[in-house]
C-alpha cells in the first residue's frame, strides 16, 4: 500500500520502523482485550521516548516542540492510543526544559525523575468538574510540611505505570481566599486505582479512576499555588503549548492513516459499474478523497507553523491561547471529519472488527473530549473576539 510518509524533523526517527510495526500489531489485541500498552511503554522507554524533550545534559534526546510533535504524529499513525497514552507524561516534560532555560530550578527534581525513567501521569479530570484546572473538587488541606490530598480524579491515563501523578486541587483553608494547589503525587499510601475504563476509543491508555485518601505530598513537590480564578503561571502554564498542539498533532496522524487505508482501498476494490475498472474512478470517490485531503493539508500546515513558531520562541501575543486552542478543536474536528470520509470511500467492508478502518473510526471520536472541549473553545474564542475576555 502506497502511504503519505510524514518526513523526520531530525536526520532520523527517534523511533524505529520496525518498532512501530509491532505497535501496530500489538494494537489490534489491547484494543480487543481492553489491555494496557505496558509492551510499547516498554520499548519507548528503552529508545529514551519518555525523555525526548529533556536537555541531553540532563540524560534527554535534546528534541524540540516541534520535532516531537512531528514524532507524535507519526506514532499515531501506527497505534493510537499509545501515542495518547504517552502524550500524557510528555506534555510534564516538555516545559521542564524551558522552565530550567529560564533558570527556574524548582522542577530539577522532576527532570531527575524523568531521566532515571519515571512516568508522570496527569490528575486534572473530576467528575462534575467542568472548569478542568480552574478549579477543582479535590482537597487540599494544608499541613505542617505540605499540604494532604483527598478526592477522586478520573481519566488517569497511564493508571497501571505511572509513578508521579501531577494533580490540581483546592485549598479552602482561607474561606475568602480559596486557592489552587498544582502538586506531584506519588504512587504510595493513599493512591487506589479503580477499573473503569471500558471506553468506544483509545482502550489501551488505561484511563482508569484515581482515588487520593488524604495523601501527604511535601512543599517540595509543589509547583504551582493560585488564588481562584486567577491563571497559573511558571512551570503550569508552560503546559499548554506543549499539550494543545500534540493532541491535534496526534487525531490528524489517526485520520492520515484512515484515508491512506481508505485509498489503497479504492485503488484496488473494482466496481461492476465500471466495467472492472476500480473504485478509484468513481467521481464519488475522487470528490471525497480530494475534501479529505484539502482539509488535512490546511489542518497539518497550521499545525506544524504553530510548532515552528512555539520552539524558535516568537511571541504570539494576545492571541496566543486562540491560537493553542484551535490547533486542539480544528486537528480533532478535521479528524473526525477524514476519518468519516475514510469509511465512506471504503465502503461497508471498513464496518468489519477485523479491519484497522473500524478502530480509526472509534479512536478518533475521542478528540472532542479533551479539555478544552468544544464548548469551552467556543466560550473564550466567542468572547475574545467580541472583547469580552
Amino acid at each position: 500500500m502506497t502511504e503519505t510518509t510524514i518526513q523526520p524533523t531530525t536526520t532520523e526517527w527517534v523511533i524505529p520502523e520496525d518498532t512501530l510495526e509491532r505497535f501496530r500489531e500489538r494494537a489490534v489485541a489491547h484494543d480487543r482485550d481492553n489491555t494496557f500498552f505496558a509492551d510499547d511503554l516498554a520499548d519507548l522507554s528503552e529508545l529514551g521516548y519518555l525523555r525526548a524533550t529533556l536537555p541531553v545534559e540532563r540524560g534527554g534526546l535534546g528534541l524540540t516542540l516541534h520535532q516531537l510533535n512531528a514524532e507524535q504524529r507519526r506514532l499515531a499513525t501506527f497505534a493510537p492510543a499509545t501515542a495518547l497514552g504517552i502524550n500524557m507524561h510528555l506534555y510534564w516534560v516538555g516545559p521542564i526544559t524551558d522552565q530550567l532555560a529560564q533558570g527556574n530550578s524548582d522542577v530539577s527534581w522532576l527532570a531527575d525523575e524523568v531521566a532515571a525513567g519515571k512516568v508522570i501521569a496527569a490528575g486534572h479530570g473530576e467528575p462534575g468538574n467542568d472548569l478542568v484546572i480552574d478549579d477543582s473538587t479535590t482537597i487540599a488541606t494544608p499541613v505542617e510540611g505540605g499540604y494532604r490530598i483527598t478526592g477522586r480524579k478520573i481519566f488517569t491515563s497511564l493508571s497501571p505505570a505511572w509513578d508521579w501523578l501531577g494533580v490540581h486541587a483546592r485549598d479552602n483553608s482561607d474561606p475568602e481566599h480559596p486557592k489552587i494547589v498544582h502538586t506531584f503525587i506519588p504512587r504510595g499510601e493513599g493512591v487506589t486505582t479503580v477499573e473503569t475504563w471500558d471506553t468506544l476509543s483509545v482502550r489501551a491508555t488505561a484511563s482508569h479512576d484515581t482515588l487520593l485518601d488524604n495523601v501527604f505530598v511535601p512543599h517540595e513537590r509543589t509547583v504551582g499555588v493560585v488564588e481562584l480564578g486567577e491563571q497559573p503561571t511558571g512551570y503550569v502554564a508552560g503546559i499548554f503549548p506543549w499539550v494543545l498542539p500534540a493532541l491535534g498533532n496526534i487525531y490528524v496522524g489517526i485520520a492520515r492513516r484512515a484515508l491512506d487505508l481508505a485509498i489503497a482501498s479504492a485503488t484496488s476494490r473494482s466496481a461492476l459499474s465500471l466495467d472492472g475498472e476500480t473504485v478509484a474512478h468513481k467521481p464519488f470517490t475522487q470528490y471525497h478523497v480530494a475534501e479529505a485531503e484539502l482539509a488535512l493539508e490546511a489542518v497539518t500546515g497550521a499545525l506544524d507553523d504553530l510548532t515552528k513558531s512555539l520552539t524558535a520562541g516568537e511571541d504570539l501575543g494576545d492571541r496566543a491561547l486562540l491560537r493553542l486552542f484551535a490547533a486542539k478543536e480544528n486537528s480533532t474536528r478535521v479528524g473526525r471529519q477524514v476519518t468519516d470520509l475514510a469509511l465512506e470511500i471504503a465502503g461497508a467492508g471498513a464496518l468489519h472488527r477485523r479491519n484497522e478502518l473500524e478502530r480509526l473510526y472509534r479512536d478518533v471520536r475521542a478528540g472532542s473530549f479533551h479539555p478544552p472541549n468544544s464548548d469551552a473553545v467556543r466560550a473564550f474564542v466567542g468572547a475574545f473576539a467580541l472583547g469580552l475576555a
